[in-house]
């Protein structure tokens, strides 16, 4: 398994985008499961369990690998390029 490179180099975590939720759901007016937080630009984002995936379609449109949970008590990170957590 290859060492990625992208979690280990992932700080300071900018300022979330929405205190509320999903800023993509919350705009569409749908649901989500659970948040992620880009560590790149602090877009607030839903989990791949949520019915629109729109933390996956983040990394998709912007490259940035590192997601964070955004869940309270959780502190794990995601990265997408690698496909690891840490």
């Amino acid at each position: 398994m290859a060492v990625c490179t992208h979690l280990a180099t992932v700080e300071p975590i900018p300022p979330a985008d929405s205190e509320n939720g999903c800023s993509d759901c919350l705009r569409e007016g749908t649901r989500w499961v659970h948040l992620r937080q880009c560590t790149t630009c602090g877009h607030i984002a839903c989990c791949d369990s949520s019915p629109r995936q729109h933390a996956t379609a983040h990394y998709y449109g912007s490259l940035h690998p590192v997601v964070r949970s955004y869940e309270p008590g959780e502190g794990w990170r995601w990265c997408y390029a690698d496909q690891q957590i840490g």
